[in-house]
This record gives structure tokens, sequence and C-alpha cells, in this order.
């Protein structure tokens, strides 16, 4: 990523954002104070409308800027724990890894093999969308390109007003 560690960490501290770069999660219900420490949960909901289901992901481990761990409720397929490793590379990048692997419920009784093929592309996208966040934190604060700098991205400032209603 185009981004220190800190950065990355700085989303995932920020629970109320969980669902704008979990796939599958749907929206946030309430975040426990103590998050993201060990033991704190966010409540959030799954699954598309109207079918959503409630549940929570809980902390297991808060390393930063190296590693947290989650394990992630998603009833009626069951729990998975997830872990994010973060390592700084260069100035001013970092490279994330995610893990997740099914440890209770239906989907534990999936093959390792298929379930790992099966979350690829889940993850190849949650990693995705905590980038978009993560660069967009480092652009917009200490560090990184200032909003407008880079042509490649488009921020409100560079778009015509919106028209007005006669």
């Amino acid at each position: 990523m185009n981004c220190r560690p800190e950065d990355v960490f700085d989303v995932l501290r920020d629970g109320w954002v969980y669902p704008v770069w979990v796939v599958g999660a749907a929206r946030m219900r309430a975040v426990d104070a103590l998050w993201p420490q060990a033991g704190a949960k966010l409540h959030h909901s799954v699954g598309p409308w109207p079918m959503l289901i409630d549940d929570v992901t809980v902390s297991e481990e808060w390393e930063p800027p190296r590693r947290m761990v989650m394990t992630a409720r998603g009833w009626p397929i069951g729990e998975a724990r997830v872990t994010i490793e973060v390592r700084p590379s260069g100035d001013a990048h970092c490279i994330v890894r995610i893990g997740e692997d099914a440890v209770s419920g239906p989907a534990r009784v999936i093959p390792k093999p298929i379930r790992d093929v099966l979350l690829h592309g889940r993850n190849t996208e949650t990693l995705r969308r905590l980038a978009y966040l993560a660069e967009g934190r480092a652009r917009s604060g200490v560090g990184g390109t200032a909003p407008g700098e880079d042509p490649d991205i488009e921020t409100a400032s560079d778009q015509a007003p919106p028209p007005t209603a006669s």
C-alpha cells in the first residue's frame, strides 16, 4: 500500500468504518468503547438487505502497527479467525497481508483448499478497500500526497459545483 503501517492501523482503529472495507459487512450497529483492544466487539450486520443478520466481530490481538487478529462471526456460516499483518516497505509504503479461515460452524466442514479459493477473491477486495481508506487518510493527513496533487484522484473540490434548482 502507498501509506505507512500507522495509516492502516488508523483505519482498523475506527470501528465505524468496518463495513466500508470488509466485504460482506453491511452496517455498524455499535462499537465497544474499548475497540480495538483485545476482547472489544464490533456489533455489525452482514448480508444483503432485507436479509441482514446481526452479528459481532471480536478483537483478539491488537499490536499496532504490526498485527491485528479478530474473530468474525457470520452465522449461519460460522466464525472465522482473521489475521492482518503489516510491515513497512520503504518510505511511506507497507505490505499488508490478510489471512482468514473458518474456526467453527458449517464452513469448517468445507475442505481447506476449497475454503482458500472461496476466500481469495473476497479478501483481495477487502484489502483493496482497506488500501483506499488508508492511502486516502495518508494523502489528507501527515505524509503522502495532499488531495488534488495526484492527477489520478479526483476530489470533490476538483468537480464542478452541483446545479442549483430554480
